[in-house]
Formats: structure tokens, C-alpha cells, sequence
């Protein structure tokens, strides 16, 4: 997934982002709500972890302006007040999850797997196809049986695929969901990725086909 942190604390932003960056996420982060209007106004984003406390407007502001203006990225709110008017005032404005900080990185990691669970129809936690599983809950590839190691861009670019398998995905799209932008990228990253990921699911694993001038197809069997 594509995942925008809000979070003005440094320490725990930094510590968010790397974990789910090592979950095959690509993962941007800003300080403050009105940087993350901005940026989600441009960078498609399936979930948005938001913090209530920001230092120019809260958690609750960023939420209503997004819904207001048609945004359906999840939203997963983080905060430390302990109020039940807070976190119903939260989940009536359309947020998906609430986490009260302090929390455990195991149940944040958990949180996110569910809400990815929840995304639309390309959501579901495993998908087969030919000989192939992609296990979205464990990060786990097996190809006729062999598991398969993949490094995260090449899971990103993979999952991407097999969600839309049968279906041209184009470059701008594979781009979007796999590189932050804060992620240093090559010309030619994408490629790299798409090329490396060929050898490790040949000769048993599902073909990716290259359309020229407009993306990647991966084929159903």
C-alpha cells in the first residue's frame, strides 16, 4: 500500500515509516495537517495514519477536510487522549481505526494488515494465481510450492500486479503505489524492479508482460 504518516513527533515517525517500509510499504511522511492536504491532494494514497496533535491544526480538521472534498484513502488515527468523545468524534467523521499512543508496533502492524484487508475487491489477504500465492498478511510468495524472497520494492510492484492480474497497469500507477517521494528513484527503477522479479518467479511463476509506452500485465496463469 501507499501509506501518508502525519505525525509531528520525529522519534516516532521515523520509527513508524521504518517499519512499514521493511512491511513492503511505500511510506511518506510529513509534520503537519495542512502539508498532508496538500500532498494527499496530488499522491494517491490508500491509508493515511493521523495523528490528532499537530501543530498547526488537528487530527480531527485534517480528517473533516478530507472526507469533505471526496478523499476515500483509510484512515487510522493516532492519539493520547483517552476520551470516548474523541474517539467517536474520530470515527463520525469517517475514520476507519483509532490507536491510542502509547502502543505496541505489533498491534499498529496488525491495524494496517486489517484495514488492507478491507480495501475493495483487490483486497483479499491471499491471492493465487497459477502456481503462484501472494499472502498479503505474511508477505510470503510461493511459486509451485518454492518460497520466494523478494526484496520490499519488488513486493510492492509484485502485490500491485497481482491485485490487477489480467489487467495492463501502467507505469505512472506502479510508480505511485511503490516509491514514496521521498525515495531516491532511478529512470529506470521500476524496470530494475519488474526485471528482478521475472528471474525469481521464473520458469513456474506467472509471466509479466511488458506494454509498450503504457505498463505491466501480469498474466492470470
Amino acid at each position: 500500500m501507499r501509506i501518508l504518516i502525519v505525525e509531528d513527533d520525529a522519534a516516532l515517525a521515523r520509527g513508524i515509516v521504518s517499519l512499514l517500509r521493511a512491511a513492503g510499504h511505500a511510506v511518506d511522511h510529513v509534520a503537519g495537517g495542512e502539508e498532508a492536504l496538500s500532498v494527499s491532494a496530488t499522491e494517491p494514497y490508500s491509508l493515511v495514519i493521523l495523528d490528532v496533535g499537530l501543530p498547526d491544526i488537528d487530527g480531527f480538521q485534517v480528517l473533516a477536510r478530507l472526507r469533505a472534498r471526496g478523499d476515500q484513502a483509510q484512515v487510522l488515527m493516532l492519539t493520547a487522549r483517552d476520551g470516548l468523545d474523541d474517539r467517536v468524534r474520530g470515527l463520525d467523521l469517517g475514520a476507519d481505526d483509532y490507536l491510542r499512543k502509547p502502543f505496541e508496533v505489533e498491534e499498529l502492524e496488525a491495524r494496517v494488515r486489517a484495514l488492507g484487508r478491507r480495501r475493495g475487491g483487490d483486497a483479499a489477504p491471499e491471492i493465487v494465481i497459477g502456481t503462484m500465492t501472494v499472502n498479503r498478511s505474511t508477505g510470503r510468495v510461493e511459486v509451485a510450492g518454492r518460497a520466494i524472497e523478494l526484496r520490499r520494492r519488488e513486493w510492492s510492484v509484485l502485490e500491485a500486479l497481482a491485485a490487477r492480474a489480467g489487467q495492463i497497469v501502467t507505469r505512472e500507477t506502479l510508480q505511485a503505489e511503490v516509491f514514496g517521494f521521498d525515495d531516491p528513484v532511478g529512470s529506470n527503477a521500476l524496470e530494475v524492479n519488474v526485471t528482478r522479479l521475472r528471474s525469481k518467479l521464473a520458469p513456474d511463476g506467472p509471466a509479466i508482460r511488458t506494454v509498450r509506452g503504457v505498463g505491466y500485465m501480469l498474466d492470470r496463469s
